[in-house]
């Protein structure tokens, strides 16, 4: 499916194979292609609705309209291949430092081990430090070996076990 948000500036461009990747700002137009990407994978296909984007509405413009969080995708030949969140946590701890938590993170199948989810999390990474945080932090479920592998490539360590409670 291809995206129609020509005339949102790209945050990042960066070739992939004969392609070029662009990170840019996710419009309300772009929430299909987000769905398919959170519910393509063996964790999103039981607990995302790819087929009721109205379900999703709410939370988009919520995350749209808060200048604390930024949702991002991928736009390859005019596909959205790619997405996250990021967001920005003000903390009292850390001597009252600022973190990043990066959710939702999506590649396509077809983009794996082309480097495109690592550019990306680079780019993330970079922005949260401009932005004045002292660390970024995010959760990647215990049943995905190839996700954790993928982040402590970046550099991210397994400091802390999580703890959810589903309401």
């Amino acid at each position: 499916m291809t995206s129609s948000s020509s005339a949102v500036p790209a945050l990042m461009t960066v070739a992939v194979g004969a392609d070029t990747l662009s990170l840019r700002r996710a419009t309300k137009g772009d929430l299909p292609q987000i769905l398919q990407l959170l519910a393509d994978d063996q964790l999103g296909s039981t607990r995302e609705r790819a087929d009721d984007p109205g379900l999703y509405e709410p939370a988009f413009e919520a995350i749209d309209s808060d200048p604390a969080h930024l949702l991002v995708v991928g736009e390859l030949g005019g596909d959205v291949v790619a997405t996250f969140q990021l967001s920005f946590i003000p903390g009292l701890s850390r001597k009252g430092s600022w973190r990043a938590q990066i959710e939702g993170v999506r590649v396509a199948e077809k983009l794996r081990g082309q480097e495109a989810g690592a550019r990306m999390m680079q780019w993330a990474i970079q922005h949260a430090r401009e932005s004045g945080c002292s660390l970024v932090q995010l959760t990647t479920d215990k049943a995905r070996p190839r996700a954790h592998r993928f982040y402590e490539r970046l550099g991210f360590v397994s400091s802390h076990e999580g703890m959810k409670l589903t309401l």
